[in-house]
């Protein structure tokens, strides 16, 4: 099949990732495969070099961009009908909330005859503005009359479109975001490496979050809750894997919260070596407020780290009472006792790592995922 794929830019996150590995494994599989994005990179770091290797057509789109701009938004969608009126693709598959509007527009007016889009994370959510989301869910529901089928990464972003009006529930098909699983393993030497290098000992209990310093992934909630866990557990130590434009605030929080000693700051890190930081990590710490699936959670289950975390979107389909504690959304107090209660319990923090292992080896590796979108693609282009 000949199978384009358009994304809004190639930062260092889930659904770039998801997206090449997707590109890299179609093109192994013999498929000829193109992927689209826009130029823009920021703090969370880029994957182009990732993009560059996966063997597929690689075309930068200069007016594809993340923020809204009717003339730039006009040109990038006029460019794409052209390329892909001359590529001719069975299949056009987007990603991400602008891409996905301006991409399937775009197909349509080429007469492509099977149009995909996938939903990583709903372009419309609990953390944006009343009227926000009433401008994404009707764009939402016009890009749907061109959509044949949807992917979703979690079975509740399925429920979520469906109450949302985007398209009827038989459109949507839950593939989970593969990973390259080889990459999550525990290694005690690395453990210690990590360790050694961060100053803690090896009685400290370390809780790790992986996400962009930045609103809504959950740092305010973690500062909530930080004081009182160090209160009742003060062998806590914390890692925060990444980097954005709110670390200089965080910083300043923390150290009026006397806490900054108790935090190591890694920066960004580049994807092939966030499997083997996870090995320093006694457990994960995840409070965003808005997600798909999040795909720390698979990481830090795969190194068998347990997850402490709230139970919104995808989160419930990944961590239950075997694998982690999951508390309502906005509990700070959950969790804090969540850490406190695996802190304090090392055969327990052990046996829930080792049972989350097993269940994500094989529902998230990314030829997993590969084979089930060859399948759909199969399917939906001879309907």
């Amino acid at each position: 099949m000949k199978i384009c794929h358009v994304i809004t830019r190639l930062i260092v996150g889930g659904a770039q990732e998801n997206t090449i590995l997707t590109c890299r494994g179609l093109v192994a599989k013999g498929h000829d495969v193109t992927l689209i994005a826009g130029p823009e990179t920021g703090p969370e770091g880029s994957l182009w070099e990732m993009a560059r290797a996966c063997g597929c057509e690689l075309i930068e789109l200069d007016a594809m961009r993340r923020t809204i701009s009717p003339g730039l938004d006009w040109r990038a969608m006029t460019e794409m009908q052209k390329l892909f009126e001359r590529i001719s693709p069975d299949i056009v598959h987007t990603h991400s909330s602008k891409a996905g509007i301006l991409g399937r527009r775009a197909a349509y007016r080429a007469k492509i005859p099977c149009i995909i889009h996938t939903i990583h994370g709903m372009s419309f959510n609990r953390t944006q503005a009343w009227s926000s989301r009433t401008i994404y869910r009707l764009l939402e529901q016009n890009a749907a009359t061109h959509t044949m089928h949807f992917v979703t990464v979690a079975d509740a972003m399925i429920d979520q479109a469906v109450e949302a009006g985007i398209a009827s529930r038989e459109k949507f098909t839950t593939i989970r975001s593969g990973l390259e699983t080889e990459r999550f393993a525990p290694d005690r030497d690395v453990r210690a490496k990590w360790r050694s290098r961060w100053g803690v000992k090896d009685d400290d209990i370390v809780v790790g979050t992986i996400a962009r310093l930045f609103e809504n992934k959950g740092y305010e909630e973690i500062l909530q809750a930080m004081p009182s866990a160090v209160t009742k557990c003060d062998r806590l130590r914390f890692v925060w894997v990444g980097d954005g434009a709110h670390r200089s605030r965080y910083e300043r929080k923390l150290n009026e919260l006397g806490l900054l000693h108790r935090v190591v700051f890694t920066g960004l890190l580049p994807p092939e070596e966030v499997g083997p930081i996870i090995n320093g990590f006694d457990l994960l710490l995840h409070a965003s407020k808005w997600e798909g699936l999040p795909r720390a959670l698979v990481q830090a289950l795969l190194v068998e780290k347990p997850v402490v975390g709230f139970d919104n979107d995808g989160a419930p389909e990944v961590v239950d009472e075997q694998t982690g504690v999951l508390v309502p959304l906005g509990d700070v107090d959950g969790l804090v006792s969540g850490i406190v209660r695996l802190a304090a319990d090392a055969a327990l923090r052990e046996k829930l790592g080792k049972t989350g292992r097993q269940r994500c080896l094989e529902a998230f590796d990314w030829h997993t995922m590969v084979d089930q979108l060859e399948t759909l693609y199969e399917k939906r282009r001879t309907t």
